[in-house]
């Protein structure tokens, strides 16, 4: 009990040093024996403005995943920074943390794309599927269209994001997949289907 209490105590410093801008307190908790005293330091540093980048590429490969995540999520504000050592984490969670993080940067190196798209094709998690498609609509690579247009067949989830992902391309294939998403089984997929072509359209 007294071990979780220090804990708790720990991380209740270094929460209200984000806020007061201590960054002193913060960076001492970088590597704090506890993952969630980490997780918050990481958060606080940045609320300070103080969070480097090589602290922020070590904290992308902390043995606790909800630090790694935490870390992507961070990176997500950094589009110089590559994130596609985490995209190969064992950890699905982080997998699509740093999916969604390269959809934010918009523009990623070719090994990225590569991944994502084969992320969106063979993950076996389905919200790494859904996270990756999504990022490679907001990325609009016309390379990422043949994986999208796949995710259009998958999971209901996966399905209403992959039609999404379709607005900013064209062609012959992404409109076959959206003529066919009009139809889904799924009311879900069609309402995005219906959204997409009114917004086309316009």
């Amino acid at each position: 009990m007294s071990d979780d209490l220090d804990v708790r105590t720990r991380r209740r410093a270094v929460v209200e040093a984000g806020h007061s801008g201590d960054a002193a307190t913060a960076l001492a908790s970088l590597h704090d024996a506890d993952a969630s005293v980490r997780d918050v330091a990481l958060g606080a540093l940045d609320r300070c403005g103080q969070l480097t980048d090589d602290q922020l590429t070590s904290a992308l490969t902390d043995d606790d995943a909800g630090v790694r995540r935490r870390a992507v999520e961070l990176a997500a504000r950094r589009p110089h920074l590559s994130l596609l050592a985490v995209l190969h984490d064992g950890e699905p969670t982080v997998v699509e943390a740093a999916a969604w993080a390269c959809g934010e940067h918009e523009v990623v190196g070719d090994d990225v794309l590569h991944r994502l798209i084969d992320l969106a094709a063979t993950a076996e998690a389905p919200l790494v599927r859904e996270a990756s498609v999504a990022a490679l609509g907001a990325i609009g690579d016309d390379r990422g269209v043949p994986a999208i247009v796949q995710g259009c067949s998958d999971l209901p989830a996966v399905r209403r994001r992959a039609v999404l992902a379709l607005a900013p391309f064209e062609g012959d294939e992404v409109d076959a997949a959206i003529e066919k998403a009009l139809t889904d089984r799924d009311w879900q997929v069609r309402q995005a289907a219906e959204d997409l072509t009114r917004a086309m359209r316009d």
